[in-house]
């Protein structure tokens, strides 16, 4: 049975960072994507960053220029840098594989930006 488990969350203040970090257990024999999605109150849930195993990634507007999504195959890895942090980055945030046939979640790690 395959498990995601973030960490790397927490409370800072507007233009610190964080880097989130999501490791997978479990048999996955194929990986086509991992990334992150994010969820504030009242929001729906929505992309934030994404990696192909080929290592294209793609991003929301949002953070375009201010997080870095990488992860390693060979772990199941997936880490997100988050810099010049803002308070509309305050959401739940969760990480995903997608493999061939399907999807996995984490539980989430709560990032909240305020000063």
């Amino acid at each position: 049975q395959v498990q995601l488990v973030e960490s790397g969350g927490g409370l800072v203040q507007p233009g610190e960072s964080l880097r989130l970090s999501c490791a997978a257990s479990g048999t996955i024999f194929s990986i086509n994507t991992m990334g992150w999605y994010r969820q504030a109150p009242g929001k729906q849930r929505e992309l934030v960053a994404e990696i192909t195993r080929g290592g294209r990634t793609i991003y929301a507007d949002s953070v375009k220029g201010r997080f870095t999504i990488s992860g390693d195959n060979g772990k199941n890895t997936v880490y997100l840098e988050m810099n010049s942090l803002k308070p509309e980055d305050t959401a739940v945030y969760l990480c995903t594989i997608l493999g061939v046939s399907s999807r996995y979640w984490g539980q989430g790690t709560q990032v909240t930006v305020s000063s």
